[in-house]
């Protein structure tokens, strides 16, 4: 049983690095990127590390209340990034 909690434990954190890492390079995207579209999906990617990296919190604290939270930020990343595009190609969010 020890193996099998201990292959769950190197699980989570290699999940939590290569999440960690991806925010890193999403970041790095974000301020360099040539284009508003690359920004744009900059902060999409931004916002799907966060789900993950919220995700495999609850799973490794083994509390549920964040599976919640990361429905709440999911819906906010979707209609922000809807919100920001509509902007940066229209000029204006509603018509």
């Amino acid at each position: 049983m020890t193996e099998a909690m201990n292959f769950l434990d190197l699980a989570l954190y290699i999940a939590f690095a290569a999440l960690a890492l991806g925010q890193v390079f999403s970041m790095v995207r974000l301020v360099l990127g040539p284009t508003y579209g690359d920004r744009i999906l900059a902060l999409d990617t931004m916002v799907i590390n966060a789900l993950g990296l919220v995700v495999v919190l609850g799973i490794s604290q083994g509390v549920q209340i964040y599976f919640e939270v990361a429905l709440l930020i999911a819906m906010l990343g979707f209609v922000s990034t809807v919100a920001l595009a509509r902007f940066l190609l229209r000029g204006d969010i509603i018509e």
